[in-house]
């Protein structure tokens, strides 16, 4: 740990380690996997940053989150350490410089989204490097019992071994006791390393407003202008209410803008810059903000509407104070939020009839086969991470196995004469490039190859034209672009009682769908606590606070009952209306429920119903009623 010391002050222009680190960084060191559970802002990132520029190799950090990994490389750059990341927003420039640092070892600090790692090509490249370690960032989306799962992290385990990680360290802010097992199982760590240093921070004041939803507003105000002009975030469900509340504040004199996905790029970074910077000091934002964003002095969180569970609400406030600084947490707590929360969660579980169309297509295959999630979410009108979870089920059972993904085109660009790239290889190999080169369609610039065209006119695998036209492109001789992502698998088995996979694949997502709506109801729960909100928020993450925190509303005294809930009834004429209209994307009583919530599905966006003047007019009633209403034309 001396040079880790010494680093940490040369290089980070830090004096000590905070609490953790240095026991996080030894495990690394001495060659074993990690978990770290820290608070928001504990310093997660140091853990491997650090140790990163002490292994002969390099590191590989999965994240999520493209603001957080821009952040952080900027930051490392700034402090000379050659860090660099791969996400959506680079050039092709940009990308072949990367490559290009990585292959000559210049590079310590490689960040990637988890969706890249199923990328053959770039795990083409990364199967050439020594990876000393794994950093996984956000590591409960692991686990099926986290709050926020993504199939594509159950894979990592695996990625890890096929690539010979010398050690993975987990991270997260937000784990139960049973998600924390089970990122240790699927990681093969120790129960001695996993090392958590508590969820308790006694600078920041939480508190809970009870309200009706037509008394949101006025709370609001009364809690911002009792501390107005310091940095703050407001959390809410909708975009549409980012927008609603955003404009109800600058009338009121404040300075706010709203942030959420579906604003273009370049509004959402200027809205980013123009907090960061204190030019706009209140943001109000889908969960879309905040995640990676490095304000260390952000005063106040305010939860317009009910976070989807006590994980995402931990991890929300975590982003107040990071500078130590006393610093506020409302949460205006209205169960008519319920609703929407529940609906969204309801339109996420796939029909019968979709559910039980898919899991045939897929059995029905050969023993290799490949698909487009694109094409088979609109073939089956399910959303693409239903798809994927759904994929990811079948693959633990045993079903499938995921191969290779793969691009069904390439268009090559020439970085010098062709003549001359043929004439750096030997005659056989000069012969091979020029029939693959023969068998494109030439356009302007770019010759377009389908490598499993060019396979079978050639008698040859595709895999060798793919690692061909990789290997042109790793010396710089061409410039390509890929399209038609396709992902390929194995059908490992066919089940003898399809039916009964069937049943256990749609008992799957009822019982997530149960998960996720016991966690909104979790939520109500903990905020209608009499006396200190502390004690069972921290109970619920594992852990003892000895004492009531002395500082939240409830140690103050103030009353957490929650006025009751409020629904819009159904309306039936609007039911039988859409009905009576037989869209195609429409036709199962699921798909007319959805639709009437506002909630989107492929085959309704594909039939643009989005505009729709009905779309989302039952949105306030809950989606059990909407779909009886639906279930009850169908009968």
């Amino acid at each position: 740990m001396d040079s880790a010391n010494e680093l940490l002050r040369q290089t980070f222009g830090l004096q000590q380690f905070r609490p953790g680190q240095e026991a996080v960084i030894t495990t690394l060191l001495q060659g074993r996997s990690a978990l770290a559970i820290f608070p928001t802002g504990g310093g997660k990132s140091l853990c491997y940053q650090l140790p990163a520029l002490m292994f002969d190799g390099l590191t590989l950090v999965v994240s999520p989150l493209i603001a957080l990994m821009k952040d952080q490389v900027d930051s490392l750059n700034a402090l000379g350490v050659p860090a660099a990341r791969l996400d959506s927003s680079r050039t092709l420039e940009e990308v072949q410089t990367i490559y290009q640092s990585m292959e000559q070892g210049d590079l310590k600090l490689l960040y990637v989204a988890p969706e890249r790692l199923a990328n053959e090509r770039f795990l083409t490249r990364l199967a050439g490097q020594k990876i000393s370690l794994m950093a996984v960032d956000e590591a409960h989306c692991v686990s099926e019992w986290g709050h926020n799962f993504r199939p594509d992290y159950l894979k990592l385990a695996r990625l890890a071994d096929s690539l010979n990680v010398g050690r993975v360290l987990a991270l997260t802010a937000t784990a139960t006791p049973k998600v924390a097992e089970q990122i240790c199982t699927n990681f093969g760590i120790a129960p001695q390393d996993h090392i958590q240093t508590g969820f308790y921070r006694p600078n920041l004041q939480i508190g809970v407003t009870p309200c009706s939803a037509n008394q949101r507003r006025e709370r609001l105000l009364e809690l911002i202008s009792s501390r107005p002009a310091e940095p703050s975030i407001i959390y809410v469900t909708l975009q549409k209410t980012a927008h609603s509340v955003a404009n109800f504040l600058n009338e009121q004199g404040y300075s706010a803008r709203p942030y959420h996905a579906g604003l273009k790029d370049e509004e959402r970074s200027a809205t980013q810059d123009a907090f960061m910077s204190g030019a706009t000091p209140i943001v109000v934002a889908t969960i879309a903000f905040g995640m990676g964003i490095d304000k260390s002095d952000i005063r106040a969180i305010y939860h317009y509407n009910l976070p989807k569970s006590l994980e995402n609400y931990m991890q929300e406030i975590g982003r107040a104070g990071r500078d130590g600084g006393d610093s506020r947490c409302q949460l205006l707590a209205c169960r008519d939020d319920l609703t929407v929360l529940e609906n969204f969660t309801y339109g996420d579980t796939p029909d019968p009839e979709a559910l039980a169309g898919l899991v045939h297509w897929l059995c029905d295959q050969p023993e290799h086969f490949d698909l487009s999630g694109y094409e088979l979410s609109q073939q089956f009108d399910v959303r693409p991470l239903v798809l994927n979870t759904l994929l990811t089920y079948l693959e633990l059972e045993g079903i499938l196995a995921a191969t290779a993904p793969f691009y069904t085109e390439y268009k090559i660009g020439f970085t010098r004469p062709e003549s001359e790239v043929l004439a750096s290889f030997d005659p056989a190999r000069a012969e091979f490039l020029q029939r693959l080169f023969a068998t494109g369609k030439a356009g302007r610039v770019w010759l377009t190859i389908k490598p499993s065209e060019a396979a079978e006119l050639l008698g040859e695998k595709q895999s060798r034209i793919i690692n061909a036209l990789n290997y042109l492109e790793q010396q710089d001789m061409v410039e390509l672009k890929v399209a038609g992502l396709r992902q390929g698998y194995r059908l490992v088995r066919v089940p003898a009682d399809m039916d009964g996979l069937i049943d256990h694949m749609a008992r799957l997502f009822r019982e997530r769908e149960e998960r996720d709506i016991d966690r909104l109801h979790g939520v109500c729960d903990w905020a209608q606590t009499q006396g200190c909100l502390q004690q069972p928020l921290m109970a619920y993450f594992g852990e003892t606070l000895q004492q009531p925190c002395g500082r939240c509303s409830g140690c103050l005294g103030q009353s957490h009952e929650l006025p009751p809930r409020q629904s819009s009834p159904v309306d039936p004429e609007i039911v039988r209306a859409v009905n009576n209209e037989q869209h195609q994307a429409l036709a199962q009583p699921r798909q007319l429920a959805r639709f009437l919530c506002g909630i989107t599905s492929p085959k309704a966006s594909r039939a643009r119903l989005g505009k729709h003047p009905h779309f989302g007019a039952l949105a306030e009633t809950p989606f059990t009623r909407v779909l009886e209403a639906c279930e009850r034309l169908d009968g």
